[in-house]
């Protein structure tokens, strides 16, 4: 046994320290980021549980994905904006190991979510007249316990297999999260399996969530194309407009930061990369779905009217 050998028990998230002179307004903008994806994110979540007209499926799915949101960007804001007070935070083994769990259970959910909205758009569009038989209450809440549970599973294994790996003396993580790749760079240890396992598990949920979406999103272009007027096809369209947008932009960044292999990663550009998907994106949903949303703007316009006759 080698006994000069050091384990690592604490790590160093350097964040964005690497480039001191943006520390004040990158602090500023992520933490206005942050706080508008909290504030739009838990306005979703009132909104769509206090008013009536928004107890559909539709908002069901669009409440927890506000729910997933403000999960998935707490567990990284606090600890990306203490790195900038701090000038690179200290985080524990366990701290390290817990912050990946969550956010990696979170972004997982997310995604599965994102496919149960797309098949919930299908049935809405393909099968109107049985949608509410379909989309029952308790197949909702089977499809939305499915994704938490598939998220927690995902993250779990993949947790498991990184940190039961040795770490010793490198403890330098750079990058603004305990993320898999720039962890493992720091690993004395071999990280094929791990490499490989990761890769796995992010195919086999990408893949499949990815497919439930085009193959949603085919049948029903073709059932909007047999609509016979133009409006009806625009009104179709419109209801699907909003996650469409948000699929495209979730799933184009995930794709573009871990379906690649493990020894090509730039830290700088996953930096960015990681910021987008996990604060921007986090802020886009809810603004999306309320600027482009009919139903959501009259339920606001509804709530501020009831507050403003409280008054």
């Amino acid at each position: 046994m080698n006994q000069n050998l050091t384990v690592v028990t604490e790590f160093i998230l350097v964040g964005f320290m690497d480039h001191p002179e943006l520390r004040v307004p990158l602090f500023m903008l992520f933490f206005f980021m942050y706080f508008t994806t909290l504030v739009a994110n838990i306005g979703i979540i009132i909104l769509t549980k206090i008013d009536a007209q928004l107890h559909t499926p539709m908002y069901f799915f669009l409440r927890n994905l506000s729910i997933v949101d403000v999960g998935y960007s707490t567990s990284i804001a606090p600890k990306l904006l203490a790195t900038f007070v701090e000038q690179g935070r200290i985080i524990s083994f366990a701290e390290c190991a817990a912050q990946f769990f969550f956010f990696g259970a979170f972004v997982t959910t997310e995604v599965c979510l994102l496919a149960v909205m797309a098949y919930d758009r299908f049935v809405a569009i393909c099968n109107p007249l049985l949608y509410f038989v379909i989309m029952s209450k308790k197949f909702c809440t089977i499809l939305v316990m499915g994704s938490y549970a598939g998220g927690i599973i995902n993250s779990a294994i993949q947790a498991s297999f990184i940190f039961r790996s040795t770490f010793c003396k490198l403890n330098v993580i750079n990058h603004i999260l305990c993320d898999g790749p720039p962890i493992l760079k720091l690993s004395c240890s071999d990280t094929h399996v791990t490499h490989t396992v990761q890769f796995i598990l992010s195919a086999i949920f990408g893949l499949s969530t990815f497919v439930t979406i085009l193959v949603s999103y085919i049948a029903i272009a073709f059932a909007i194309l047999r609509i016979h007027s133009a409006q009806g096809r625009y009104k179709a369209f419109s209801t699907c407009a909003s996650h469409l947008t948000i699929v495209i932009i979730f799933f184009g960044t995930l794709i573009f930061m871990y379906m690649r292999p493990g020894s090509g990663f730039l830290m700088d550009e996953d930096k960015i990369i990681s910021v987008f998907y996990s604060l921007v994106i986090s802020l886009l949903n809810p603004l999306i779905y309320t600027l482009r949303n009919k139903d959501v703007k009259a339920a606001c316009s509804r709530m501020l009217d009831r507050m403003t006759f409280l008054k």
